[in-house]
């Protein structure tokens, strides 16, 4: 069943990803169907899987094949301005789950989903909710007071991209708690001096006193919060 599954999901790698280049694309989203590279880019996956599979489970491929044609030109049709980013992975979940039911058809496999309600993984959820969602309400409550000031100077500096600190605090507190489950702790150093090197610019300057203050309390909050969440869950976990 792995091999199998690896075979297919490469091939969908190789030819959705790998060998289409943004030209093709944005030739089938003008063409739709009469656009020639819909047809070359199905071609790279019927060599990839005939390649990887060896020339066998030839109704797999034909099945693949004719869904991925499909699907891709009910995308092309209904992609528009807006929806194009969410169809994009409804696209990709739609591929995936064909080969997941062919691969079930070939090799059935069982899904065992009854350790997902064990207090490990509840409490591993939870901890990923708290260092994402969680974390970050904490730090602008606590950081509510100088959030105002901070805007205000930050927009005459230009600005910054909408959420792009609550994305950035979400992702350095999830590697944050992953390098702490993995025992990892040096990485959580280099990841500090890489956020450095990163805000060198904006912090460096006298009149951005403010900023690198308010920086510093949200970064220290941030790790400070993550580290907690990940040696709390070692913790609960090596007493379970």
């Amino acid at each position: 069943m792995t091999l199998l599954a690896l075979k297919l999901v490469l091939a969908h790698f190789i030819g959705d990803f790998v060998f289409q280049p943004t030209r093709w694309v944005e030739d089938k989203l003008r063409k739709k169907w009469k656009s020639k590279y819909l047809y070359w880019h199905i071609g790279i996956h019927l060599v990839a899987l005939l390649v990887l599979l060896q020339f066998k489970q030839l109704v797999v491929v034909a099945i693949v094949i004719a869904t991925h044609y499909c699907i891709d030109l009910g995308k092309l049709v209904l992609t528009n301005q807006k929806n194009h980013r969410w169809l994009f992975v409804v696209d990709q979940i739609m591929h995936l789950g064909i080969i997941a039911v062919l691969v079930y058809w070939k090799e059935p496999f069982q899904l065992n989903v009854g350790h997902l309600w064990e207090s490990e993984s509840l409490l591993l959820v939870s901890c990923i909710i708290f260092v994402t969602y969680v974390s970050g309400v904490i730090i602008r409550l606590l950081l509510a007071p100088y959030i105002e000031e901070v805007a205000k100077d930050d927009t005459e500096e230009g600005g910054s991209l909408k959420n792009a600190g609550k994305y950035i605090g979400m992702l350095e507190r999830l590697f944050i708690f992953g390098f702490i489950l993995m025992g990892q702790w040096a990485a959580i150093g280099v990841l500090i001096a890489a956020k450095s090197v990163f805000r060198f610019g904006d912090l460096n300057k006298g009149k951005n006193r403010k900023l690198t203050e308010y920086v510093l309390i949200g970064t220290l909050l941030s790790f400070g919060l993550a580290i907690l969440a990940g040696t709390l869950y070692l913790g609960l976990v090596e007493t379970h």
